[in-house]
């Protein structure tokens, strides 16, 4: 029997989870959330995170009904991610490994994200569509690695939605991804956007400054509505995603498809890949806002699987890094 706690707080949202042997025991999280049309700061990322980090670790601790000698290892976020929030975040997991004589292991964040999803959804072996704020991937486990197929060769498609949320001056609460699909399901006139798929790549930031500059003049002229224009968006994006992760799925033989990452958690999207997935014959599988979104159970995961394949990280190791890529993690814990 293994107890993991895991620390996640690469970017606007601080979460402290604790996993044991694959049962989430608890899960809290705390975000950040700056006014419309503002986007999140590191510095002040780190503040928020440094304020939350010990009320989230004692909710972690009580909603799990466990005492720190109980836990087995510390895990936390090595990167990529933010750098004041990363270290922020280490800092604290650093310190509660010594305090309490624990083991630390350091996770490769998309890592944790690809773990979850598995434990959660039951997938095997699939073809991995990794969609967030920070990072855009199409990965496949091969050789004791996740290999990226494809990715974004500019901006991340979350951070494509949410810089269109701020033109338009959308609430982060409680994300502006979240906001720009609720317009999107009543917007129904498609303004036709540059679709940039470049091999197995994809490029967002084109699209994003041909719409930022059309956007205002085509509302303020009725020509297109805000919902119209976050409709268009979202079909544009996602089609170009769904396009190079079912290149790849042909690539490996694949009959799995999982989406993780905050954006996976858009219905819009999990309908458009399944609806690709059916065509294949192949399975899709997709989990909810509570593992799509930055979590500290879905780091607790990825070190207990580390951890039980005989990982540990020195402490003078336990850095952290804004890069940090999928495939740079040898995976000890899968045949």
């Amino acid at each position: 029997m293994v107890i993991a706690i895991g620390f996640e707080g690469s970017a606007n949202k601080l979460g402290i989870g604790i996993i044991q042997d694959g049962v989430v025991l608890s899960n809290p999280r705390h975000t950040y959330i700056t006014p419309p049309g503002e986007g999140f700061l590191p510095k002040d990322t780190a503040k928020h995170h440094r304020k939350y980090a010990l009320e989230i670790l004692q909710k972690a601790l009580d909603e799990a009904n466990i005492k720190p000698d109980q836990i087995d290892v510390v895990c936390y976020t090595k990167g990529p991610g933010m750098g004041a929030p990363l270290v922020s975040t280490a800092l604290v997991a650093r310190t509660v490994a010594q305090l309490w004589g624990k083991p630390i292991v350091a996770v490769n964040h998309c890592i944790g994200h690809i773990e979850m999803g598995r434990l959660i959804t039951g997938a095997v072996n699939p073809t991995v569509l990794y969609v967030s704020g920070g990072n855009t991937q199409v990965i496949a486990y091969s050789q004791r690695r996740y290999r990226i197929f494809g990715e974004t060769i500019d901006i991340a498609v979350g951070n494509c939605l949410d810089r269109f949320a701020r033109v338009l001056k959308l609430s982060n609460d409680p994300s502006p991804g979240y906001n720009i699909e609720q317009l999107a399901k009543k917007g129904s006139k498609f303004l036709e956007l540059p679709y940039a798929v470049k091999g197995m790549d994809v490029s967002f930031s084109g699209l994003l400054s041909y719409i930022e500059e059309k956007a205002t003049k085509l509302i303020e002229s009725g020509e297109y509505s805000r919902e119209d224009l976050c409709f268009s968006l979202q079909e544009t994006v996602f089609a170009m995603l769904i396009e190079i992760t079912e290149r790849a799925m042909a690539h490996c033989g694949s009959q799995e498809v999982l989406i993780v990452g905050g954006v996976g958690c858009n219905k819009h999207l999990q309908e458009m890949m399944g609806k690709m997935a059916e065509e294949r014959g192949a399975t899709l599988y997709a989990t909810d806002e509570r593992f799509c979104i930055d979590n500290g159970a879905m780091i607790a995961q990825a070190g207990y699987e580390m951890f039980k394949a005989g990982a540990v990280t020195p402490l003078e190791e336990t850095t952290c890094t804004q890069r940090f890529r999928t495939d740079e993690v040898e995976v000890t814990w899968r045949s």
